[in-house]
């Protein structure tokens, strides 16, 4: 199973609003065959192995970190074709929380007389499938918030300094964050004061979404996000928007998304599900404290990455992670689950989940 997972990883961030599966044939203790889901609309990763084993898939133990779908969508389902191959047992990580497969293919499996063992290294699948799991049953994308902070929580300076508070090994690991996301996010407060481009600097990277909350429309015709506005560039506004610079940003092919406005922002609840809408399956908010703060306080962030580096700025006025209403009492305090920590290079990545 670990196998497959290694498999299934090499799809990341190609396959949504797919899940990223893999899997392997043996027989007689050989590897028969094996494969990947490479992207949407690709075969899926259990025809790939079988079709690399031919008939030597009659009688092997096929391995998925994913149960088998049962239903069409771009693809035939894959479980009647496992059926068909004459497998003999299969080994799942993990049920397909989708309502359309959830449980069918695995009782498609045993009805056809073929051994069954669900579970295995479940905690791992369901890691890697996180992002899918939630947009699948909620229809709204998996939220990531990352910042890079001071050891004394500060993310700038009072002047509005923060490049760079993380080391060079750290921003490495954000591009091939943004690599595997569908939209990177971020509030026109940092447009207007970092002017960042959001896109992959990595070779073979592929640039997601790049989209900026802005309320009035306050972006700068020539902000460098606007660069090659053809290349899936969404700016979130509301109703307070001036006309003539929404037709102005849409003829240099700017996605323009304008909900009603929420204290003066843009309604984040409604703008989840609009994303989630279009097959967003992932974001990485890496909004400023006003931003962070924000999605904090309506409870929209399902993961933290949190990069802290051995650096002090100790003024009381420079910005802090998260801005916001925040909590009152300790015991309302937000816990994150299942953290972690490790060496970043010179910095400390906090990674946890939040309730």
């Amino acid at each position: 199973m670990k196998r497959v997972l290694g498999l299934a990883k090499k799809g990341r961030g190609r396959t949504s609003p797919n899940p990223m599966v893999g899997a392997l044939l043996v027989k007689n203790d050989k590897v028969v065959g094996k494969g990947y889901h490479l992207r949407a609309g690709a075969d899926h990763a259990e025809i790939v192995a079988l079709k690399e084993a031919g008939e030597e898939a009659r009688g092997a133990t096929l391995y998925l970190n994913l149960e088998p779908c049962v239903h069409h969508g771009k693809t035939p389902p894959c479980t009647p074709a496992v059926i068909q191959a004459g497998v003999r047992r299969v080994v799942i990580g993990m049920e397909d929380p989708n309502p359309l497969v959830k449980g069918k293919g695995i009782e498609a499996l045993r009805n056809s007389g073929i051994n069954v063992e669900v579970g295995v290294l479940e905690k791992e699948c369901r890691r890697l499938n996180e992002a899918f799991s939630k947009y699948i049953v909620e229809k709204r994308p998996f939220v990531i918030l990352k910042a890079a902070a001071t050891l004394d929580g500060k993310i700038a300076t009072r002047m509005g300094e923060s490049r760079w508070i993380s080391g060079e090994r750290s921003r490495r690991f954000v591009h091939r964050i943004r690599d595997q996301v569908d939209g990177v996010v971020v509030g026109i407060g940092t447009v207007l004061k970092d002017d960042p481009l959001l896109t992959v600097r990595l070779r073979k990277g592929r640039d997601p979404y790049r989209i900026v909350l802005d309320s009035r429309l306050r972006i700068p015709e020539e902000a460098k996000v606007l660069e090659n506005s053809s290349s899936k560039v969404i700016i979130a506004t509301t109703e307070m928007a001036p006309r003539e610079r929404i037709e102005s940003l849409e003829k240099r092919g700017v996605q323009i998304l304008i909900f009603d406005s929420k204290e003066g922002r843009v309604d984040l609840n409604a703008f989840l599900t609009r994303l989630g809408e279009m097959g967003m399956m992932s974001l990485l908010v890496e909004g400023g404290s006003r931003v962070n703060g924000a999605f904090l306080d309506e409870g929209l962030i399902d993961k933290v990455l949190l990069f802290l580096s051995p650096k002090l700025i100790g003024d009381r006025e420079a910005p802090g992670i998260f801005g916001g209403m925040g909590k009152k009492d300790l015991d309302e305090a937000i816990v994150l689950k299942e953290m972690e920590a490790r060496r970043m290079g010179e910095d400390i990545l906090i990674e946890g989940y939040l309730a």
